[in-house]
């Protein structure tokens, strides 16, 4: 029998690894703001076109490669990161394999920039598909600039698998945000489409937070600060007030990489338990520094997921900073009665050395010297003199007799009598055909045996329809606010929402103003809670980032989908007969009561013959 097993060329071995490392536009992203952190830069520049599929470059001032090094880094496995296996339990930098530039090469057209301080010129290499084109002596700055164009050009399906330009910019953005937050005393810039989308300078962390999410999300923030031997926590979490009925804001960085955990993630929301409204999450932002040889970060090619020595210490020690940070500020509710809030010695002077207060004293003031004594007004008011208190009680029998005769004058019916359609209360058939069940489900009978009715989703299907006929039919009519209702987005989610804007205003929404971090409502769709609107709009803002569109989706069925699920009655909530009555009536009065709009079962039926064979 011949032989099967044949070695892969190295062009096909390229494509397959990096299927692995650069999945989309924002793998390629992370990987080169990670090499320039690497190289030592203060200022990195990220440019974006197409959301990253026509272009992506990542500019930076850092130490640069000489013509060998950059020759080189485009080879697999070949990195100034690590010399030896033992090398990956004392990582200091962000990578390690040499995987991140071949796998780039493989799949796109590459033009990297290249100078070292001390040499006169740079290089540049361009290349296409692994394969070398040119290498020759180019006029830069010292640092790399590295262009990534064209992506997936020889692999099309990958390409036609890619989502919406607005899908892919927001996961380009997201990287951008773990790996600036990681690092506040690095400059970073993003440039989409030729206009500057951020310009973060130099700072702390709390000001790196507030420049990214908006000047609002200052007040939001409490500091988490712990040092133990194990473990060295610092950052902020959100307030309890301020939490988010989506996951955006929650960031942990393990030695400045930026991690998923969700095993952590129980820790913090352990220490905000009794805290949280149902269905929000707490935002924050901490930084976690562990001995590095405790750490195992090769499991996962995008390094996004870490295996650690003693994750139950970890998780001890994070939910009792976070709690211990939510008490110090108030923030967590204190069972001493007795306490005086007034007399708490503020966080932020704990440990500040106290000072002798300054006395002012006043050294022309004479306590001897005499004061000039005004002379008394006299006032032109005459007091007249008062009537006894007998006079008030005079002639009062004679009215009384008087109010006594009007009111015996007075007539009442004898009887209450209301009208009715019906003459005799016995022709009037009460009854009811639906019941709720665990305030879940709402069970009717029908001539064949009985529907159950899943109430979220029934209540989800006939908002859709009604809003979705708003949008493209007619317009919604709005209630008038009777003060303006003002809220707070980051300057990416006010984006979305200005593309959202005239969609809105067809359902109801009245704006009377849209700026930088704030969004001004005067009215509001005929049925909204004013409550409610902050809610709907953070919902709509995440359905909108996290859609995968379809070639038939449109702004308006998202918009009226988001709509009605965050307006639609819970599961849990008790309905009256007549409103149980009236969402089955409106159900079947859609055009598909079927299916939920997100293509879930509202309803099924049960006939009577199935249910005699329950009881053979």
């Amino acid at each position: 029998m011949a032989d099967i097993i044949q070695l892969l060329p190295d062009h096909v071995a390229n494509q397959i690894a990096a299927g692995e490392v650069v999945q989309r536009p924002a793998s390629v992203v992370k990987e080169l703001l990670e090499n320039a952190i690497d190289a030592g830069a203060d200022t990195i520049k990220l440019i974006i076109k197409d959301a990253g599929k026509t272009l992506v470059q990542v500019i930076d001032n850092g130490k640069g490669m000489s013509t060998t090094d950059a020759r080189l880094s485009f080879e697999r496995h070949a990195t100034s990161k690590i010399r030896s296996a033992e090398d990956l339990f004392q990582l200091h930098t962000k990578g390690f394999r040499g995987e991140a530039l071949a796998s780039i090469a493989a799949i796109a057209h590459v033009e990297l920039k290249t100078k070292q301080e001390t040499d006169d010129v740079g290089n540049v290499l361009v290349i296409e598909g692994s394969n070398i084109t040119s290498q020759d002596v180019v006029v830069t700055p010292t640092g790399t600039s590295v262009s990534v164009k064209n992506l997936f050009f020889n692999i099309p399906a990958r390409r036609n698998f890619l989502k919406s330009d607005t899908v892919e910019l927001r996961h380009i953005i997201d990287e951008f945000h773990r790996v600036a937050l990681a690092h506040p005393g690095i400059s970073f810039a993003l440039y989409n489409n030729g206009s500057e989308s951020f310009n973060l300078p130099i700072s702390n962390y709390r000001h790196r937070i507030v420049n990214i999410f908006g000047a609002k999300t200052n007040e939001k923030l409490v500091p988490v600060e712990e040092d133990t031997e194990v473990l060295n926590i610092s950052g902020f979490v959100g307030k309890p007030e301020f939490a988010k009925k989506t996951r955006g804001e929650q960031y942990f960085f393990v030695n400045n990489r930026f991690i998923k955990s969700a095993y952590l993630n129980h820790a913090i929301a352990s220490a905000f338990e009794g805290l949280l409204k149902t269905g929000t999450h707490a935002s924050y932002f901490l930084n976690l520094t562990v001995d590095p040889q405790t750490i195992d970060i090769n499991i996962h090619p995008t390094k996004t997921e870490i295996k650690f020595d003693d994750e139950h210490t970890l998780y001890a020690l994070l939910r009792s900073a976070v709690k211990h940070s939510l008490g110090q500020f108030n923030i967590a509710p204190v069972l001493d009665f007795d306490r005086d809030p007034n007399l708490d010695t503020p966080y932020s002077y704990k440990k500040t050395e106290t000072s002798v207060p300054k006395v002012e004293v006043d050294r022309s003031f004479n306590p001897f010297q005499e004061e000039k004594t005004s002379q008394p007004r006299v006032s032109n008011y005459k007091k007249e003199p008062t009537e006894s208190w007998e006079s008030l009680y005079v002639g009062l029998e004679s009215k009384g007799n008087h109010s006594k005769q009007e009111f015996s004058a007075i007539s009442f019916e004898s009887e209450e009598r209301t009208a009715s359609i019906f003459d005799d209360d016995k022709q009037v058939e009460k009854t009811h055909t639906t019941y709720q069940l665990h305030n879940k489900y709402i069970v009717s009978t029908i001539k064949s045996g009985m529907m159950v009715i899943d109430q979220h989703r029934a209540h989800q299907r006939v908002l859709y329809e009604d809003f979705l006929k708003n949008l493209t039919v007619k317009e919604a009519a709005s209630q008038q606010l009777l003060f303006p209702l003002q809220l707070h987005f980051s300057p990416q989610d006010i984006v979305i929402i200005n593309q959202l804007k005239v969609d809105l205003e067809h359902t109801g929404f009245v704006f009377s103003s849209v700026m930088e971090e704030l969004v001004e409502i005067t009215g509001v769709p005929v049925g909204v809670p004013e409550s409610e609107v902050s809610i709907i709009l953070e919902q709509l803002v995440s359905d909108v980032e996290n859609e995968v569109p379809e070639s038939h989706f449109s702004a308006s069925d998202l918009l009226a989908k988001s709509m009605a699920k965050s307006l639609a009655i819970k599961t849990g909530q008790s309905l009256q007969k007549d409103e149980q009555e009236h969402l089955v009536n409106k159900l079947f009065a859609c055009k598909e009561p079927n299916v939920s709009p997100t293509n879930r079962t509202t309803f099924i039926t049960m006939s009577v013959d199935e249910l005699d064979k329950k009881f053979i």
